[in-house]
């Protein structure tokens, strides 16, 4: 039996669920996870229930927003007004835009309230802030 170890290439089939019980994303219906343990491609959490499994185990496991996206950060949460979006785009909740750092660097925000005057952009992730379960199968161990 291969067991899962830092270092090693593996493949999970996993379902991440909400507290309310909300499937927010899962891999059944497509070809597994791949990802190499150790290398942070993963929230932390995660991986650290990968770690130990044996080729066919399962598990399920609690990851608290700390161990996951992080907690939700307010100073990533700014208003701009609605006249700095370009002529073409019509704002909605939800919607998704990239702004650009003074350094150039773009950041995804989302659009999380639109007034007369202003729109409110969120940078967090739209996972932060949130306590999260995934049930894990371990396929392979490459």
């Amino acid at each position: 039996m291969s067991i899962a170890k830092d270092g090693d290439t593996v493949k999970v089939h996993y379902t991440g669920t909400l507290e309310n019980g909300e499937v927010f994303d899962t891999s059944q219906e497509r070809e597994p996870l791949e990802f190499t343990l150790g290398q942070g491609q993963l929230i932390p959490g995660f991986e650290k229930a990968v770690i130990g499994l044996n080729v066919g185990d399962s598990t399920k496991v609690d990851i608290p927003s700390g161990e996951a996206y992080g907690e939700l950060r307010e100073d990533l949460v700014l208003n701009v007004p609605k006249d700095q979006l370009p002529a073409d785009v019509e704002p909605q909740v939800g919607m998704q835009l990239q702004v650009n750092q003074p350094n150039g660097q773009p950041v995804p925000v989302r659009i999380t309230n639109i007034t007369d005057e202003e729109l409110t952009l969120d940078a967090n992730h739209p996972l932060a802030g949130k306590d999260l379960s995934f049930k894990i199968e371990l396929v392979e161990v490459a």
